[in-house]
């Protein structure tokens, strides 16, 4: 069903206390967003932004990033510096989207749900890759800290042994996909839905139902030893531009998520330090486009920041329907007990 959050959002956000991020991270930001900054569809001169009742730039709508799941997070190399497809590589790319989209609409025609339709149809991809800076649309290096850190970390897409939960990943355990990983597309449940009330912006996410509430202004920070999943946020504008500035992360999740991106794709885990720092924009450009920036730093896990870029496109007619997923479900359960079992009637010879 269509979920509305208006008056949920004003009565629930100023009993929520969320967290600054340091002048510090956003100068360190400032480089890969500049980068960035020449890809960047600007608002029509003819075009006046729309303001809240209240006077705020209105971000408000649905932005579901389903015409961007052809596009993976990383560029191929093949493609080097290019953000963009030259008109041969975007015939091979029609073909591949051509045949995506034909297996889910030939469910459709036989009244089927099969193994097509976890793949929602989708669009030409837009660009290479989400990653805008480094140049080369590549994840930078990570430090020794981070591989081993990301080598401990479990997933049911790269793990075959499972025998407790430290073996699947969060998202596997239905409490959240993690940032930056949630605002990027997969394979379904695309939807993102931004709601504003006075001094309060609501991300609202279709999968793992969850809601980022950001205060904005000159809201005290929360406690730097209070740790989160997805962080604690502030937010402010700068003129026009949305700008999420988030910290207090607990540490405990992937900077990506596995198989974002293009069909087949998988990335593995992603490690991230308590140090996490994300510095998004969200920057309306028409009545029906937004172009949204997440810059991610984490010093402790990464050599490097690096800089996504996603066009949103208005959509709200698209339906947000309920994630029904959470911890207690018997998936993982079940994932353990069968490679128990299965372990050891391998053990006994039989």
């Amino acid at each position: 069903m269509n979920l509305t959050f208006k008056s949920l959002a004003a009565s629930v956000v100023a009993a929520l206390a969320l967290s600054n991020f340091s002048s510090a991270a956003e100068q360190s930001a400032k480089p890969a967003a500049a980068a960035a900054a020449n890809s960047t569809t600007r608002a029509s001169a003819k075009w006046k932004h729309p303001r809240t009742q209240w006077g705020d730039p209105d971000l408000q709508g649905t932005w579901p990033v389903v015409h961007l799941i052809s596009v993976p997070l990383e560029r191929n190399p093949q493609y080097g510096d290019r953000l963009q497809f030259t008109p041969e590589e975007l015939a091979e790319q029609q073909k591949r989207i051509d045949a995506r989209n034909k297996r889910y609409q030939e469910e459709d025609a036989s009244d089927r749900i099969g193994q097509g339709h976890w793949a929602e149809v989708t669009e030409m991809p837009t660009q290479t890759s989400l990653i805008v800076d480094p140049p080369n649309g590549r994840l930078p290096p990570q430090t020794d800290v981070g591989k081993q850190l990301s080598a401990k970390m479990g997933s049911s897409w790269n793990h075959k042994v499972f025998d407790s939960i430290a073996d699947f990943d969060t998202w596997d355990r239905c409490i959240t996909r993690g940032m930056p990983a949630s605002m990027f597309p997969f394979q379904y449940n695309n939807g993102i839905q931004i709601l504003q009330t006075p001094g309060y912006v609501v991300i609202n996410m279709e999968m793992v139902h969850e809601a980022r509430i950001v205060p904005l202004g000159k809201v005290p920070p929360l406690d730097g030893e209070v740790k989160q999943w997805l962080g604690s946020s502030r937010g402010h504008w700068e003129g026009n531009t949305l700008v999420v500035e988030t910290g207090n992360f607990n540490g405990q999740i992937s900077m990506t998520s596995a198989g974002t991106g293009s069909p087949g794709s998988s990335l593995s885990p992603r490690a991230t330090s308590a140090q996490l720092r994300l510095v998004e924009r969200f920057e309306r450009t028409s009545d029906d486009d937004l172009i949204y920036k997440v810059t991610a730093i984490d010093p402790v896990t990464q050599t490097a920041s690096w800089t996504a870029q996603l066009p949103w496109k208005r959509n709200d007619k698209y339906q947000l329907f309920e994630y029904a997923c959470h911890e207690d479900n018997e998936a993982i359960r079940n994932y353990i007990t069968s490679s128990r079992a299965s372990r050891a009637k391998e053990a006994a010879g039989k």
